[in-house]
């Protein structure tokens, strides 16, 4: 995995589910950190897959979004964290 700037703008792409409306809708957020934490902890976890998120160039799909939400240099607090 490509080093990531958690500060840099990102764009959130939900999971495309046709036939169904869906009340996760794209979003663009002032730091990847923010769309990461989006992902995971707001948006439901069955829409994850096929979920993206796009910054600096890269792209961050499904599994990687959750990567990265558990990497050591996240800088957001991550919910049920004891502060």
């Amino acid at each position: 995995m490509p080093t990531i700037n958690f500060a840099s703008p990102a764009d959130f792409y939900p999971a495309r589910r046709f036939g169904r409306k869906s009340p996760i809708n794209y979003r663009r957020f002032d730091t990847v950190a923010e769309a990461v934490r989006y992902a995971v902890e707001v948006a439901p976890p069955s829409e994850l897959t096929g979920t993206l998120i796009e910054c600096d160039e890269h792209r961050y799909e499904g599994e990687a979004i959750s990567v990265l939400y558990r990497l050591e240099n996240y800088p957001l607090v991550r919910a049920g964290a004891a502060a």
